[in-house]
């Protein structure tokens, strides 16, 4: 089976909450998880021929989390094309704001134009309508761990 990072960014707590809980999903699935809350550029590239999950919240008009940001512009800026990562990304976020999960699009966007292939759907997770987004990321995990 794959091993996966998951990767998250985070400022209140639910990006890592789901991360916990995919965890073990994933396990059950015959899969090695690592999670990583503040990763280093080095950290990322253990999985460069592996399975990244990104799993992130939005700040602001769309921006990263401190956790995650400096990642997110350090493979922007170090890393070119990337053709042997795998990766999924959970997306959380509000409606209510103009760029709605904003932080998961855009590192979604920056792996495709470096040539990774994402296994599965961007999965956005809407704040105003499931309060508890394990709810609906737990599901879509279970799905995710059987692609990969």
């Amino acid at each position: 089976m794959a091993q996966v990072g998951i990767f998250v960014g985070t400022v209140y707590g639910n990006a890592l909450l789901v991360a916990e809980e995919a965890e073990p999903v994933l396990q059950q699935a015959g899969h090695q998880v690592t999670i990583f809350e503040e990763a280093s550029l080095d950290d990322w590239r253990q999985y460069s021929d592996q399975v990244a999950l990104i799993i992130t919240s939005t700040t602001g008009q769309g921006d990263f989390p401190d956790s995650i940001a400096a990642l997110f512009h350090a493979i922007k800026d170090q890393l070119g094309h990337q053709p042997q990562l795998q990766y999924g990304v959970i997306a959380l976020g509000d409606s209510s704001y103009e760029n709605f999960c904003g932080a998961g699009k855009h590192f979604d966007q920056l792996l495709q134009e470096q040539g990774a292939t994402r296994i599965g759907e961007l999965l956005t997770v809407d704040a105003t309508e499931d309060a508890e987004p394990e709810t609906v990321t737990t599901p879509w995990v279970e799905a995710w761990a059987k692609l990969i």
